[in-house]
């Protein structure tokens, strides 16, 4: 049995040997030139994939950042609530003592008589 030239160059006869033509033989040619465009196209697929990937790990990292960025933010609102609500709720208590106080004066006001 003949070398086997590459294993890839799949003619009808089987892999495409050393001692095979592809001037001679059409299917030899064949195989051999649809064996390189393979190749070839293979080639041009892993160069995608790697830019591709080095493409969707720089979008990865931007991400991240955004997110760092956003979260950083979201914080931020969250502190300033935690602030506002604080506040609110003094004022409010304020607000609340000042009621009774005032309910306080009008009930004894409206207890005492009117001197005629």
């Amino acid at each position: 049995m003949p070398e086997v030239w590459r294993p890839y160059f799949l003619s009808i006869n089987g892999p495409v040997s050393v001692t095979d033509s592809v001037i001679l033989n059409g299917e030899t040619a064949t195989a051999v030139a649809a064996g390189i465009l393979e190749v070839k196209t293979l080639r041009s697929q892993v160069t995608i994939l790697q830019r591709l990937l080095k493409e969707s790990k720089k979008k990865v990292g931007e991400v991240k950042e955004e997110n760092k960025r956003l979260k950083a933010l979201v914080d931020s609102y969250a502190d300033d609530l935690v602030i506002r609500s604080t506040e609110q709720s003094k004022t409010t208590n304020k607000l609340q003592k000042q009621y009774e106080k005032l309910l306080a004066e009008v009930k004894e006001l409206t207890s005492r008589s009117i001197p005629k």
